[in-house]
């Protein structure tokens, strides 16, 4: 499988996009909007020229200061957040625009043989985004691209559709650079996250690394942690302890001193009635300001802090706003970086 190394330099009007990325297997950019993410994309289909740098797959080069090919001389595969699919056209006809390859077969695998004379108008969001990944692959490319593939899904159907595009990316063993602002869809679909914030890359990992092993406060943010602001030094035992601005201490098995964060992860931290005495070294009192159900779990927002617990727990512990509980979490659990 051919690899796709892209070194961009494309100027925007606040910034200019300045990275390089090599893809094999699926990587996804993620960030918040405006961050360049959907220009490295259009740079990489030839739907935006770059200033400078270069674009290959395998050893056939798209891009360079002698080169430029077109977007139909790119055998790229493409979807865009809407979609785009041609509203006048049935599915059918969707998918076998620009075909290279068998149409019938990709419409049966996709689900879409009984919806093939339909048009995109009376299609579900999941339809929809069936019915242009099948014309993505229909051109039979060597690389896919897919412009925040999930954006349009309501939350219901957003999960059936993410374990489905999961499967086609595996399957299809299409080398994939994809774009969302959701570190979940990304960190479900990818091989590797890079971390994208004003057309600069932060951080190229796994998802479990950078969940792990956050570059930067931002990173950590991203990916769903809490953030604690404060100012680290030394302390007993080895440890390090961070004074945070609000008050209140924090520890550590990290070293860091000076202005930091504490990266701690939601699904890190227990509540109680009271501090629990066992090994855990930081707990926070506070009134419980907000409590949401997400499935079979809970988010409960105490003081500075997010916990994620079981539903069998929050109701154990009969949560409610306004209630004072304890969050507590170790030392080992927390991540520092500096600021």
């Amino acid at each position: 499988m051919d690899a796709l190394t892209a070194g961009l330099r494309v100027p925007l009007r606040a910034f200019d996009v300045d990275l390089t990325l090599e893809v094999e297997g699926t990587v996804a950019l993620v960030g918040p909007s405006g961050a360049g993410k959907s220009t490295v994309l259009r740079a990489v289909a030839g739907l935006v020229r770059p200033a400078a740098g270069r674009v290959a797959l395998g050893g056939d080069v798209w891009f360079d200061e002698r080169t430029w090919l077109r977007p139909d001389e790119r055998p790229i595969g493409m979807t865009f957040q809407q979609y785009a699919l041609f509203p006048h056209l049935t599915v059918r006809q969707n998918v076998a625009f620009g075909a290279r390859g068998e149409v019938e077969g990709l419409l049966d695998r996709f689900g879409l043989a009984r919806l093939a004379g339909t048009r995109p108008g009376s299609l579900s969001g999941g339809e929809q985004q069936r019915v242009a990944l099948a014309r993505a692959l229909a051109r039979r490319p060597r690389l896919l691209l897919l412009d925040e593939p999930l954006a349009a899904l309501d939350a219901h159907t957003r999960a059936t559709v993410r374990a489905e595009l999961r499967e086609v990316l595996r399957s299809s063993g299409l080398p994939t650079l994809l774009v969302t602002h959701d570190f979940e869809d990304a960190a479900s679909l990818a091989d590797l996250v890079g971390v994208v914030v004003e057309g600069r890359l932060r951080q190229l990992a796994s998802p479990s690394d950078l969940v792990a092993r956050p570059a930067d406060a931002f990173v950590g943010s991203l990916t769903g942690a809490n953030l604690l602001r404060g100012l680290a030094g030394p302390s007993a035992g080895g440890l390090t302890e961070l004074r945070l601005d609000g008050g209140g201490v924090v520890y550590s098995t990290d070293v860091l001193e000076g202005t930091g964060a504490a990266v701690v992860y939601p699904w890190d931290v227990t509540l109680a009635r009271t501090a629990p005495d066992d090994s855990a070294q930081n707990h926070v009192a506070a009134d419980v300001g907000s409590v949401s159900r997400i499935g079979n779990r809970v988010r409960v927002s105490v003081g500075p802090l997010t916990a994620e617990v079981t539903a069998e727990s929050a109701e154990r512990l009969a949560v409610r706003e306004g209630e004072r509980l304890v969050a507590t979490w170790k030392a080992t659990a927390t991540r520092l970086v500096a600021l």
